[in-house]
């Protein structure tokens, strides 16, 4: 049973920039200024030239493609059924990362740290039962949660820099080139929210024509948002930003608005519900690719025939996701995370690279761009990320060599029997 055609180019945005105006714009200026120093900009440039080669590989690739499961499907399609599958394998196994990284974030900022596991897992919970219940419910709910985002970054810029600071920031350290390319790195995790536009294309009124504008839209917005954000931060808190948990916070306090604060704590707490909604959406899209081919177990396929949703899919990602949320920590999640999308995107760069003729909207030159972007990227990810990453994917790999190697001696057992 195919999925439903509802969602419009308002909700495809919509979803696009839950995912991406998450949980990173409000926590990611402490470790990616440490790193980057000065660079911290060109850090920024970079990780949004990274990401927007990505986006019109992913555009070019779901235009043509307007299924669910993203690369998955796209790389099946233009290189084989073993890249799809590594793409699959990495993103479901990122994402997953993601979403606890999402659920942890909104716990920290929600409520006091006694309480934060087990309201990171009730999110959890409570938003898998949302995606249940239909995709149209869950664009709504998405377009909220971007309101109140956008509302509480609107306070900070505004606040931040129309008013004088108390004290004068720290000069920031100088860049290194390595340093710029680490902040990269990590900016480039809270910029990857456009892949969830690409995954629910089945789902997508007139694909070929919106997948690729919602991407555009999307990511523009982004880019435009984490720029004014970061300008901020820089010109009000400097190098003393280094070390915050939650430096939007701090720059109320700085520029004498400390009453503001709890205004960006809700806000902070919304985007990382919106990211984690849209998350789970998408994950559980690719999923039901997956499950569809066989490349993960076939009962994850079906869909809820009244709700018209991979209802099982989604019910078993809440779990895994929870598994992660009580036995790791913050800083593993999106080390792990953005090791499977990286990787992801390097598949849909060299998927998007083959393409010809009408299929083709955007220069080669830029999916060179962008795989180049991801493999300078992914080398900058702490070292045990990166292992922990290459493990999973192997035995991932692994579990297919297996099942292939099942299926063929079922099939000629078939064959003697007859």
């Amino acid at each position: 049973m195919p999925l439903a055609r509802r969602l419009t180019l308002a909700d495809a945005v919509a979803i696009g920039l839950g995912s991406m105006i998450g949980a990173g714009v409000f926590a990611v200026w402490a470790p990616a200024i440490g790193v980057a120093g000065s660079g911290i900009l060109i850090a920024l440039a970079i990780a949004a030239v990274v990401a927007y080669c990505n986006a019109t590989a992913s555009a070019q690739l779901a235009a043509v493609h307007p299924v669910a499961g993203g690369t998955y499907a796209y790389a099946r399609a233009e290189i084989g059924p073993w890249w799809g599958f590594v793409a699959g394998w990495s993103f479901v196994i990122g994402k997953i990362a993601s979403c606890a990284a999402m659920a942890m974030t909104f716990a920290a900022y929600a409520v006091p740290p006694a309480w934060q596991t087990p309201v990171a897992v009730l999110a959890v919970a409570a938003l898998a039962v949302v995606n249940c219940f239909g995709v149209t419910r869950t664009a709504l709910l998405t377009r909220i949660l971007v309101a109140c985002s956008l509302l509480g970054l609107a306070v900070v810029v505004i606040l931040g820099l129309g008013a004088a600071p108390t004290s004068t920031p720290a000069p920031l350290p100088d860049a290194t080139a390595y340093g710029v390319l680490q902040g990269a790195g990590l900016l480039f995790f809270a910029f990857a929210g456009y892949a969830r536009i690409a995954t629910m294309g089945e789902e997508v009124t007139d694909p070929a024509r919106t997948i690729p504008r919602a991407i555009a839209l999307a990511l523009g917005g982004a880019v435009v948002v984490y720029a004014l954000v970061g300008l901020t931060v820089v010109l009000v808190l400097g190098a003393d930003v280094q070390g915050a948990t939650a430096p939007l916070a701090d720059v109320l306090v700085a520029a004498g608005w400390s009453w503001a604060t709890p205004l960006v704590r809700i806000a902070a707490a919304a985007a990382s519900l919106g990211a984690l909604l849209a998350l789970l959406t998408g994950i559980g899209r690719t999923v039901l690719a997956m499950a569809r081919e066989g490349d993960l177990p076939r009962f994850l396929s079906r869909i809820d025939a009244r709700h018209q949703v991979p209802q099982r899919a989604e019910l078993v990602l809440a779990a895994l996701v929870i598994a992660l949320v009580l036995t790791a920590d913050l800083r593993t999640a999106i080390g792990f995370s953005s090791f499977g999308v990286l990787l992801y995107y390097l598949i849909a760069n060299a998927a998007a690279f083959r393409q010809r003729g009408a299929a083709r909207r955007s220069p080669r030159a830029l999916q060179v761009v962008g795989a180049l972007g991801c493999l300078v990227l992914v080398n900058t990810l702490p070292v045990a990320a990166s292992l922990i990453g290459t493990a999973v994917v192997v035995a991932g790999v692994a579990y297919r060599l297996v099942r292939l190697r099942l299926e063929r001696r079922a099939d000629h057992s078939r064959s003697a029997e007859r």
